[in-house]
């Protein structure tokens, strides 16, 4: 490891910078800025090999249009870049030599026009080893999120043979999960170091202000059950979710959230057509806390799958920073937690846990200052993370 210019980093993400629900990447690249570094947020050069339909064509023209235009700053010190990458990379050498070789040539001009030598690396996709290795870093973050050799679509055996490579190499891991950890650890070792997903505490506890509910949420009746986030059908138990609203027309389903390019489930598509269904589409993150305040308990309905085992839910701080209660299946990465939020083992249960939830509904109103929330903010989580990875805290 060589001397640290610790106000540099760039950080390879798994996520465009503009997409429409922001993870820990955006989240950790704006705090860094915030923070004086400067950053380059390298966007997202796939992880699965793209198919011939026509969603993958769109994508593959949207990349070589992005990536032809200049590195822009998008606030203080903090720069986004979208790679020219060539499709098919991680199949061909030759392509993916390409793909590897211009990168670094741009990484390496900004990092010239900035002065900067030996940044850290800040990587959240396995496949950037080599172009880590080419900005000649001071050190090598790997900050593991989610099990993505899971997702459908991606070579799971590719996916890890890459992912090895980079444990071996990293000088410090990052995961968000006890079976993430369990994985990491097994390659490396004592470099391995478990932080769970935390949340903008100050941002959701808004939600606890006497204000005016939106338009869309004040028409629907209460109570209500409030899901917020992209609704991706290898995440989501969406039978759990049309079962809930079927058998308790009562109660009021509030969706806020998509369905995740490309999908067309035929679950959602039913449950649209319910009365005490509402789904509202995307809405701003900044407006998310109005939206919450209106909720009367805040649902977590994954499925427990290979991906949901290893994942550790943003929202799940969200939620209980607005001081709403939670339900939710029964995640591993959420066990340690059972003390402040309700767990369902099958869909009976989970409605059992709702009706709970709103005969008691100031059980689960945690103050803001409790120890729960204070230690999981993005001040604590970054607080920690640098002072393992040596730069300016």
């Amino acid at each position: 490891m060589v001397a640290a210019n610790s106000k540099t980093v760039v950080l390879f993400s798994t996520a465009d910078w503009d997409s429409p629900y922001w993870t820990n990447k955006q989240h950790i690249a704006s705090r860094l800025a915030d923070r004086g570094y400067q950053v380059l947020y390298v966007e997202t050069v796939g992880i699965r090999r793209p198919g011939l339909n026509a969603m993958d064509l769109r994508r593959i023209v949207a990349r070589l249009q992005r990536g032809t235009a200049p590195i822009r700053e998008v606030k203080p010190n903090l720069w986004v870049f979208s790679p020219l990458t060539v499709p098919l990379g991680q199949r061909y050498a030759a392509v993916s030599l390409f793909n590897r070789w211009q990168l670094a040539v741009r990484i390496q001009s900004w990092l010239r026009r900035r002065k900067a030598k030996h940044p850290i690396v800040w990587t959240y996709h396995p496949y950037m080893l080599e172009a880590a290795e080419a900005v000649q870093p001071s050190a090598i973050v790997y900050h593991s999120v989610d099990d993505l050799g899971a997702i459908p679509g991606v070579d799971k055996a590719e996916y890890h043979a890459v992912e090895r490579r980079l444990l071996q190499r990293a000088d410090h891991v990052f995961v968000t999960s006890l079976a993430l950890e369990a994985h990491c650890r097994e390659i490396a070792g004592a470099r391995t170091h478990y932080f769970n997903n935390v949340a903008d505490i100050e941002h959701f506890g808004s939600a606890r202000l006497d204000r005016p509910l939106p338009a869309d949420l004040s028409e629907i009746p209460t109570p209500r059950l409030i899901y917020v986030g992209a609704l991706s059908d290898f995440k989501i138990d969406l039978g759990l979710l049309a079962r809930l609203a079927q058998a308790r027309p009562d109660w009021h389903l509030v969706v806020i959230g998509d369905e995740r390019e490309g999908q067309r489930d035929p679950i959602i598509a039913k449950m649209r057509a319910m009365p005490n269904a509402h789904f509202l589409g995307w809405r701003p993150y900044a407006d998310l806390p109005d939206y919450l305040r209106g909720a009367d308990v805040a649902l977590l309905p994954q499925q427990i799958n290979d991906y949901s085992r290893a994942m550790f839910p943003m929202k799940f701080f969200e939620y209980l920073a607005a001081g709403l209660p939670v339900v939710a299946t029964a995640l591993p990465a959420l066990a340690e937690y059972r003390a402040v939020h309700r767990v369902a083992f099958d869909a009976e249960e989970f409605e059992a846990q709702v009706q709970a939830a709103l005969d008691h509904p100031g059980d689960a109103v945690l103050p803001l200052d409790h120890p729960v929330l204070t230690r999981n903010s993005w001040d604590a989580r970054l607080d920690t993370m640098l002072a393992i990875v040596g730069g300016d805290k």
